[in-house]
């Protein structure tokens, strides 16, 4: 998120416009004053979140600013006198937000980083004082001991005062930060739904990737069984008589609604006719069946990634990271099944083994479902 900038606000206060009580505010001796926060009249209830630490990040530790005095002397220079909120401004401002903000601890836990507050005051025109408040946060949660930062919220005001007590511009600080904690309940309302930041769970889905018309990739089709003339690519030097290359892959689509991460996967069975090649004496039905089962492979074990990741519990914060080190295990499955495949039938001259493999196959693909009749039955995407 970047800093949102309010325009600047201008305020006019006249000495008589508030009632003060002599112990709303406190003198630090001669050159500075506390100010007293005082308690907002109205409570935001938040939906989404409830406040559980402010953290006083300024880099500026000095006091919030400086003021001038309630009054001033003809022929003496202005005195400036430090000013701080009463009982710190960590405490005064954690107080403040405490009152303002229910705490419903059901919700997420938000974190304030108060990372600018400051007021400084000078003599303006006619005997009167301009002052200019600034103030920023930084707001996110806590996640395996690591600050997730959400947002952030920046201002600066004006405001124009006569001489009187510091604790006139009390109205102002408190609607500075009233401003900020109103402007945090509106961007969680709003973000909740959609911000995978402030996601709660992650909803998996597949779909079989197809293309038609069919162009030079074959995305695997239980209906459209391999054929000799798929093999396009000239014979090879090579001491096998023919040779297939299926691969996985994927695509990823993720989008968040109400609060779920939505992530669709494309997965990608796949073999290029242009990478497959055969020699003519080698063009029989035992000889494609034998090509065929190591596109059957890649299938289940794209079928398993599937079953695999739809059994782990997936966290929004890292849901990739599962499918990543899923995927890249089932690459290396593949490359273990197919070597086994070729090892054990001897590249399908070996009619024993080849037939015990053709049963494994087709005993696996009838489990998963996958028979003629069933990508039709299902739809693809």
């Amino acid at each position: 998120m970047f800093p949102i900038k309010l325009s600047p606000v201008k305020f006019f206060l006249s000495g008589c416009a508030i009632l003060l009580i002599a112990s709303a505010f406190k003198v630090i001796g001669q050159a500075g004053v506390y100010i007293e926060l005082q308690k907002p009249a109205q409570t935001i209830n938040p939906k989404e979140f409830y406040v559980s630490r402010v953290d006083y990040e300024r880099t500026d530790k000095s006091m919030i600013g400086t003021l001038l005095p309630a009054q001033i002397i003809t022929g003496k220079p202005t005195e400036e006198l430090k000013t701080e909120l009463k009982g710190g401004a960590k405490k005064a401002i954690t107080d403040f937000v405490a009152a303002s903000l229910a705490t419903d601890k059901s919700l997420r836990p938000i974190i304030i980083k108060i990372k600018n507050f400051k007021v400084i005051e000078t003599a303006g025109a006619s005997g009167r004082v301009d002052g200019r408040i600034a103030f920023a946060i930084t707001f996110g949660y806590e996640q395996y001991d690591d600050f997730v930062k959400l947002g952030d919220y920046s201002t600066s005001s004006t405001y124009q005062r006569s001489f009187g007590p510091a604790q006139n511009i009390e109205p102002m600080l408190s609607s500075t930060l009233l401003n900020a904690l109103t402007y945090l309940d509106k961007w969680m309302d709003k973000q909740a739904g959609t911000n995978i930041k402030l996601a709660k769970s992650v909803q998996l889905s597949f779909t079989d990737y197809n293309e038609k018309p069919e162009g030079d990739t074959i995305y695997y089709d239980v209906d459209r069984p391999l054929k000799w003339d798929d093999f396009q690519l000239k014979p090879q030097p090579s001491r096998y008589a023919a040779e297939v290359f299926a691969s996985l892959g994927y695509t990823e689509e993720a989008k968040v609604e109400n609060g779920i991460v939505k992530v669709k996967l494309r997965m990608k069975v796949y073999l290029p006719k242009s990478a497959c090649w055969a020699r003519a004496e080698a063009m029989n039905a035992s000889s494609l069946l034998h090509e065929q089962h190591h596109f059957d492979i890649v299938k289940i074990v794209a079928e398993r990634v599937k079953q695999r990741l739809l059994a782990e519990r997936l966290e929004p914060a890292n849901y990739d990271g599962p499918i990543n080190v899923t995927y890249f295990d089932a690459l290396r499955e593949i490359d273990m099944l197919q070597k086994q495949y070729d090892g054990e039938t001897a590249h399908s001259t070996n009619a024993y083994q080849q037939q015990q493999w053709n049963k494994r196959i087709d005993k696996e693909l009838q489990q998963l479902g996958i028979t003629r009749g069933s990508a039709q039955a299902a739809g693809r995407n």
